[in-house]
């Protein structure tokens, strides 16, 4: 039997990547309850590989004992591409069929800052649009209260 492929959701974070892993179902039942591969195999190993402009690099093995868990893959470039497969394996079992490839670009200081400065600048403009609209009103060039003298007609 094939084990495979698990499902991946993958977010990005400053120089890095979350990675969300959700190991996939097995058909096995026991007392008409669906045995997950944990119940069967206790622990299963897992394969991330990173594909990148420089190519598939494939992370050391980690082990699991839960049904969906996360992981964080650190140090990774600001403002890149990158896509994440998941491979799942047991002790018992290396037939495996890794997951669709998930891609993401790392966030950076950049963005983050640009975000900051894109609100900044609307409560700026904001602010003198204010300032500008008051003004006028006090010269009486919007908004007038009062019907010209009689004088002026």
């Amino acid at each position: 039997a094939f084990l495979g492929p698990p499902e991946v959701n993958i977010s990005s974070c400053l120089n890095c990547i979350n990675v969300t892993i959700k190991l996939p179902t097995s058909y096995f039942r026991r007392n008409e309850k669906l045995l997950s591969l944990i119940d069967i195999y206790e622990e299963l190993y897992y394969v991330i590989t990173l594909r990148t402009l420089d190519g598939v690099h494939k992370r050391p093995h980690e082990r699991t004992t839960e049904d969906l868990f996360s992981t964080v893959i650190e140090e990774l470039y600001p403002n890149r591409n990158y896509c994440v497969s998941v491979t799942v394996t047991a002790s018992l079992n290396k037939n495996s069929i890794p997951s669709a490839w998930k891609c993401v670009t790392t966030d950076s200081v950049a963005q983050q800052d640009y975000h900051t400065v894109t609100v900044a600048g609307a409560l700026c403009f904001s602010l003198v649009l204010g300032v500008v609209l008051k003004c006028m009103h006090a010269g009486g060039y919007i908004l007038q209260n009062s019907l010209l003298p009689h004088s002026l007609v």
